[in-house]
Parts: C-alpha cells; structure tokens; sequence
C-alpha cells in the first residue's frame, strides 16, 4: 500500500504542476508532449483519480499514509 501511495502522490504532484504552468504561463505540458486527444484526458482522468484515491486514504489513515499498517506488524 505504501508504493501505491508514492506512485498517486507523484502523479499529483506532477498534475498539480502542469496546473500552474497552465495558470501562470498559459502553457499545457501534457498537451505539449503528448498532443491533445483521447490519451491526454486519460492522463488527467488519472491524476483525478489518484487524488481520490490519496484523498480516501488521508481519511482513513488519518495523516498516516506512509506508514505500515497495523496488520502487517502482528
């Protein structure tokens, strides 16, 4: 669980900087390499839902996401 955390966490970072330089420089990095089309709203549908998905786990884990988990301690 705690890789799966890592690999969202990087996907969201990585989105949340193609936002701000689409909102300081008006410059699309994903449209840049990838082109626009179906692969790139993939992409974004992607990092939409790692955010869910580290959103989800925020509040189950309560500020704990890279810790172990109790079960695999005992």
């Amino acid at each position: 669980m705690i890789i799966a955390n890592i690999v969202t966490l990087c996907a969201v970072i990585l989105g949340s900087l193609n936002w701000f330089l689409v909102g300081v420089f008006s410059w699309n990095l994903l449209a840049w390499i990838f082109g626009t089309g179906v692969f790139v709203r993939i992409l974004y549908a992607l990092v939409g839902l790692c955010g869910i998905w580290l959103l989800i786990q925020l509040c189950v884990r309560k500020k704990r996401l890279f810790a172990e988990d109790e079960t695999m301690r005992k």
